[in-house]
């Protein structure tokens, strides 16, 4: 079955059309590297799927998010440079609760919690696409794979790796024998339409843990450092540039812990045309050591006095700073209602935090990142942030949540803000 066969617009590789032939039991799974090929053609022949799909009952597509079920799953089967005229026969809303599908209709499930598996009560299956499948709790795969009883109903589904103790891959990968499941694993370089240079720029951004997984598409345990790319010789720096945009105050709100805040930056060019993400200064206050807590109007005011005062932030002789962005700890509401009282506009942090240390182990890989030597709370975080090895042998990827806040804060203000510093990032041409 190659993507001839089938009517489609998109070139497949050998790997590709070898696992949309075999991918005949009851469980496919597509594994591996991130851009490795491995979604393209586990949704491919998930529409072939549809085609000629058992009837009575109810065809169904998983992921995490409304939104990630959009732009994985639809998106590319809704784009005709990859499934050429079928893309026409698509139909789908982001958000609504079924899509059409080859004139089936199909059941539309996000399933950010546990919870979600009691949308699947009652309901029979003839046939499921599962995004992201690391990401599913356990009860609610347990749930789907229970409702898919018809005769010839099947799974399909893809995943980038994660810890070896996964429940996907201890019991399910590891007993494909055991099991009426079928397997295809996917490095990058499987991916041969992507172009040389970025696939080369890409595997440049991970290192690590990350590396392993998204580029190799190894199943690993976290562990060690955390931000083991960081090196302190070329990461920080005694002298800052001139910052071209005041880019976010990231915060990690505490009372009995430290209240920790960063102030991010973009700098000019430099000159091979390079702009950098810049650290340029923290402010902390901790109660135990002040035996001291400050109220959220104390903070908010010495937030400000702070800001006010930091010198040099437009050029010689000018002072204060207002950010784009001021990213605030999403549990601190609260405090976050008195910088709105104090004319601040505040926005809740991204605490996706495996997201979050993944986008900054990716500056920092890139070599994007500078952090002033200042920051002494901070650039001691960095280098003892490390992953908790109790919970990586149960499969959970977590930090140890200790001596954390100025990294938590860093977390805020990157990760939240990746969609307004990704394309200052972008060398500038040189004339």
């Amino acid at each position: 079955m190659t993507g001839g066969a089938l009517g489609l617009a998109v070139r497949l590789s050998p790997k590709q059309e070898r696992s949309i032939a075999e991918s005949t039991a009851r469980l496919n799974i597509w594994q591996g590297a991130i851009r490795s090929g491995k979604t393209i053609a586990s949704l491919l022949r998930w529409l072939a799927f549809v085609a000629n799909a058992p009837r009575g009952g109810s065809l169904i597509v998983v992921g995490k998010t409304a939104d990630t079920i959009s732009r994985n799953i639809f998106d590319p089967l809704m784009d005709p440079a990859i499934t050429g005229p079928l893309a026409a026969r698509i139909s789908y809303t982001r958000g609504a609760p079924t899509a059409t599908m080859l004139g089936r209709k199909v059941e539309i499930i996000s399933c950010a919690d546990a919870r979600a598996e009691t949308r699947l009560r009652g309901m029979t299956g003839v046939g499921a696409y599962v995004d992201e499948i690391t990401l599913i709790e356990r009860p609610f795969w347990d749930m789907l794979l229970s409702r898919l009883s018809v005769p010839g109903a099947k799974l399909f589904g893809s995943t980038n790796p994660d810890s070896p103790s996964h429940w996907l891959k201890r019991d399910f990968l590891d007993r494909a024998h055991e099991l009426d499941l079928k397997s295809w694993h996917f490095r990058l370089d499987d991916n041969h339409a992507l172009d040389r240079a970025y696939v080369a720029a890409l595997k440049k951004e991970y290192t690590g843990l990350w590396y392993k997984r998204f580029v190799l598409g190894q199943w690993v345990m976290a562990e060690g450092a955390i931000f083991d790319m960081w090196d302190d010789d070329r990461m920080m720096v005694a002298d800052l540039p001139l910052m071209e945009k005041w880019l976010a105050l990231g915060i990690d709100y505490g009372t009995a812990n430290p209240f920790h805040a960063v102030l991010v930056g973009v700098s000019v060019p430099d000159a091979q045309g390079q702009r950098r993400i810049y650290v340029t200064s923290e402010w902390r206050w901790d109660s135990r050591a002040t035996r001291r807590q400050l109220t959220d109007a104390e903070y908010s005011m010495r937030l400000a006095d702070w800001l006010d005062g930091i010198p040099d932030s437009y050029g010689p002789g000018t002072h204060g700073v207002r950010p784009a962005w001021l990213i605030v700890d999403p549990s601190a509401a609260s405090f976050i209602t008195q910088l709105y009282r104090d004319g601040f506009r505040p926005q809740q942090g991204d605490n996706t935090v495996l997201d979050g240390i993944r986008t900054v182990s990716n500056l920092m890989a890139a070599d994007h990142l500078r952090v002033h030597a200042s920051c002494r709370h901070l650039l001691d975080e960095i280098v003892g942030y490390a992953w908790d090895e109790k919970k990586a042998e149960k499969g959970e990827d977590a930090p140890i949540k200790e001596h954390d806040h100025g990294v938590d804060a860093l977390r805020y203000a990157i990760h939240t803000t990746q969609a307004a510093w990704m394309r200052l990032l972008e060398p500038v041409p040189q004339l």
